[in-house]
Order: C-alpha cells, then structure tokens, then sequence
C-alpha cells in the first residue's frame, strides 16, 4: 500500500508529512482544546508533541492536511499497522485539526480521501479510539464506522495508560456508507 500519496479533495489537500512541517503543525497542535478529550490530552505541550511529530515522520504513514482555499496547514492523520495478509487492512489515525477546521466537512472529506486511497489495496481500516473521547466516537460513527468486536486494549501514552475501542469500515460499507453520498 502506498502509505505517502498526495491526495487532493474539494477543501483539502493530503500530502506526505515532512520535517520541515514542525512549526506550522506544532502552531495548530498546541491548542490544549484540541487534546482535552484525547487520550494523550498532553500533547499540546511541546516536548509531548516533539516525539508525536518524530514517530509519525519515522512511521512514513503521516500526512499533513492543509486548507486548499488558504494554503494554511490544519492539522494531520496517519496510516499505520498495514497488514496485507489475507484481504488486508490498515489503521487510519493520530488525526487532529485546528479547532478552526472541526466540524464535520474537514473532517469527513479527510477521512473520505484517505479510506478511498486504503480500499485500493485492503479490505478493512481500522479506527483505534480513546474509550472516553466522545466526540472522536460520534465523529467514527457519523462517517459509518462499527464498533469492533475486536479489543482496543490499554495503550500507554505520555500521560499514562488509556483504554481504547476499535472501529472499522470494510469496503463494503464505505461503499454503501454516508462519506460517498456528499
């Protein structure tokens, strides 16, 4: 799977994260809104960042999401766990925007492209969701993602253990789901 495309929609253009993205994606990460029901709800301050920011330009699944009418960076998400075996699936995550940019229509024409771009070579995508972070689950169930059987399990953060739930779409549902009737 091509983990790095450039994907361009009516508002926003996906590209490859970069190094030199640091300052213009820090200056929308350091809102402590944005992270207030996260998991992670440090990861405003910049040393938490810092190390956000490294791992996702290690990973090489990370795009930046910049506003197509402004030019201005608003945030960012990932493409992580690909797992080609059998039909295949990937993680689609780590996403934030400026809270300037939240709202349904950045949001879903994001995860739009980028479930678009994945279904070209798997079958499933995976969303995994802090437990308690209620409006990133209303967000995952507005686009058509399931609750998963499957355990989302504790992962450890900065801030200390968090619980977290999986939703998925299959490729089936993203074709009959709400994200292609817009």
């Amino acid at each position: 799977m091509d983990r790095q495309p450039v994907l361009e929609g009516e508002r926003l253009l996906l590209r490859p994260l970069r190094p030199d993205d640091w300052d213009a994606l820090y200056a929308v990460a350091s809102d402590p809104l944005i992270w207030e029901l996260h998991p992670a709800h440090d990861r405003w301050q910049e040393p938490v960042f810092r190390a956000f920011f490294a791992d996702a330009l290690a990973g090489g699944g990370a795009m930046v999401a910049i506003d197509r009418a402004s030019g201005a960076v608003i945030g960012s998400s990932r493409w992580q766990a690909h797992d080609p075996s059998g039909t295949g699936s990937v993680e689609i995550g780590w996403t934030f925007l400026a809270r300037s940019h939240w709202g349904r229509v950045w949001n879903e024409e994001m995860k739009r492209l980028m479930l678009a771009h994945a279904f070209r070579w798997v079958a499933r995508v995976d969303f995994r969701v802090g437990e308690g972070n209620l409006r990133s689950r209303g967000a995952m169930e507005r686009i058509g993602g399931r609750l998963s059987a499957r355990d989302g399990g504790v992962v450890e953060t900065a801030s200390g253990p968090a619980r977290h739930v999986i939703y998925e779409i299959t490729r089936e549902r993203f074709a009959e789901g709400p994200l292609l009737r817009r």
